[in-house]
């Protein structure tokens, strides 16, 4: 399923948490391990010296991979320094130069904004890519020194959110994941935004019952334990919030959906998902 995974890291705490997450990836057989050193601006205390960073990238580098083939991995390392240009460029050009199946991404990175939903890097890869992508996130879970990170995994496909506004997009996102054997359980939503009228919007939640009873249906006879809801409100509100009312570990969704334009690679209802949501995301691209 996903074979060959593109795995950016920062060395920051959520990618090293990350990192310990990566086996639980449907099919995961090659990790290509990549560290972009931005040589972009000269440092304010050292200018143009870069070298101190580069080499302990390399390091790191060599324990990541060390670990990754201790879990029965392929693992080839990458330490890549830009001079112009863009970090999230050279993972996007990356992940086509590997041919990698998937993009797995800590949500955020080393930024010091602790209420920050979604890293820059993070943030401009969910826009441009054109790969599938796994955005990670955990639990914020207060203990006596603190708020400490507590990993969705292990199982992260073990219950999975499917939200769908039953367009092409969203049904092809659908069928991919139901080549998934890991997930465990699934859970339909469609979320209805438009009515007029207490009638209208009554019509329109017993229409998205009857289509999400169809796909139901298939999903059940090929081994999946399914439950739907339909939702009336914002898309993306009900989205996360679903997400959490269900426990789900994952919400899988699609860039795209009714009445999206062909220029834009992300949709408002995904972005605004992956920025907010506190679940790990997989964006699947409609192949």
């Amino acid at each position: 399923m996903f074979e060959k995974v593109l795995f950016p890291t920062d060395f920051s705490e959520y990618a090293h948490k990350t990192l310990e997450c990566i086996r639980e990836i449907p099919g995961i057989k090659e990790v290509v391990l990549l560290h972009v050193v931005d040589a972009t601006h000269p440092s304010p205390k050292h200018g143009w010296t870069h070298g101190p960073h580069i080499e302990n990238a390399k390091i790191l580098m060599e324990e990541k991979k060390k670990y990754l083939e201790n879990l029965g991995l392929k693992v080839k390392i990458k330490v890549d320094v830009i001079t112009e240009g863009e970090v999230y460029i050279e993972i996007l050009e990356t992940a086509e130069k590997e041919k990698a199946s998937l993009i797995v991404m800590g949500a955020r990175g080393k930024s010091k904004i602790k209420d920050l939903f979604l890293g820059s890097v993070s943030s401009k890869v969910v826009h441009h890519a054109k790969t599938d992508l796994l955005i990670m996130r955990y639990k914020l879970v207060e203990d006596l020194e603190g708020l400490k990170h507590e990993k969705f995994c292990p199982m992260i496909f073990s219950k999975v959110l499917l939200p769908t506004d039953f367009s092409e997009p969203a049904k092809k996102t659908i069928s991919f994941m139901k080549e998934i054997k890991d997930i465990k359980e699934m859970v339909l939503l469609n979320v209805v935004s438009k009515g007029e009228t207490e009638e209208e919007i009554e019509e329109n939640v017993n229409e998205a019952k009857s289509k999400l009873g169809d796909i139901r249906e298939v999903l059940s006879e090929a081994g999946f334990n399914v439950k739907d809801h339909v939702r009336v409100g914002n898309p993306p509100e009900e989205i996360i919030s679903t997400a959490e009312d269900e426990d789900v570990s994952l919400i899988a969704i699609s860039p795209h959906g009714k009445g999206w334009f062909r220029e834009l690679l992300v949709g408002s209802t995904t972005c605004a998902v992956v920025r907010r949501a506190n679940r790990p995301v997989l964006v699947v691209r409609a192949k």
